[in-house]
C-alpha cells in the first residue's frame, strides 16, 4: 500500500515544466525530516516548505497501485490529452516502485518525480528532477533536471555541473531573506548561463 498525503490537480509551479497542468501526488514521509515542526532543528533538510506528514490531505490515504492510478486519472479533465502526474513528497522515492510505474504507464500516464536524489528509483520514470539537499549524498546523478535551492552553505552550484542532467535550475530559497535570495540567484544565473532561474510561481499566483 502507498501512503499518500494528498492528490490534487493544478499547474506545475516551478522548474522546467512550470505552467504545465499536472496531477500532483504527494507521498507521505521523507528520509531527511519527519515532517513534524518540533523536529525541524534536528532535520537533515531544515528549509522544507511542504506539509507531507500523515495522510489527511485532499484525497489522502492508502492506495494500491491500481487504485492510485485510477484516482490520478479521475482528476484529469481532458481524456484526449495524456495525463501528466508529478510524484512528490516528502521523498516519493521511498514509495514509488516498479508496480506503480507499470500501472501508470499501462494507463498512458506520463510520470515525473521530484526527489532529493538520495534513494534509488525504479526504471521507467519519464522525467526525473533531483533537488539536492545539504549534508546528503546523491545516488541519482543523472536525469532530466537538477533543481538546486539557492543559496545553501554546503551546496554550491558548481559542485553539480559535472552531473548528467539535461537542465540545471536555481531556485531562490523561500525564507526570511527571500528577496536577497532572489537577487543573488538572478545574479548567479546571469553570470553562469548553464543555470536557469526557477521561481515558485504557484506561490506568486496563490494556487496549490
Amino acid at each position: 500500500m502507498y501512503k499518500v498525503k494528498e492528490i490534487f490537480y493544478t499547474l506545475q509551479g516551478e522548474g522546467f515544466h512550470a505552467g504545465r497542468p499536472a496531477v500532483f501526488c504527494r507521498f507521505s514521509g521523507c528520509n531527511l525530516w519527519t515532517g513534524r515542526e518540533e523536529d525541524r532543528e534536528k532535520a537533515i533538510c531544515k528549509f522544507c516548505d511542504t506539509d507531507f506528514w500523515g495522510m489527511d490531505g485532499n484525497n489522502g490515504g492508502k492506495y494500491t497501485a491500481e487504485s492510485l492510478t485510477q484516482k490520478i486519472i479521475s482528476l484529469w479533465p481532458d481524456p484526449e490529452v495524456p495525463v501528466f502526474v508529478v510524484c512528490t513528497g516528502g521523498e516519493p522515492g521511498l514509495q514509488v516502485d516498479t508496480d506503480l510505474v507499470e500501472s501508470l504507464h499501462a494507463a498512458s500516464v506520463e510520470i515525473a518525480i521530484e526527489t532529493n536524489g538520495t534513494v534509488d528509483l525504479p526504471e521507467g520514470i519519464d522525467w526525473i528532477c533531483v533537488s539536492p539537499k545539504s549534508n546528503t549524498t546523491l545516488v541519482i546523478t543523472k536525469g532530466d533536471e537538477l533543481k538546486l535551492v539557492y543559496p545553501q552553505v554546503e551546496n554550491v552550484p558548481s559542485d553539480f555541473e559535472h552531473l548528467e542532467f539535461d537542465h540545471f535550475s536555481l531556485q531562490p530559497m523561500d525564507d526570511a531573506h527571500q528577496q536577497d535570495n532572489i537577487r543573488e540567484t538572478v545574479a548567479y544565473c546571469m553570470q553562469h548561463p548553464k543555470w536557469k532561474l526557477s521561481l515558485q510561481t504557484h506561490k506568486i499566483l496563490g494556487i496549490e
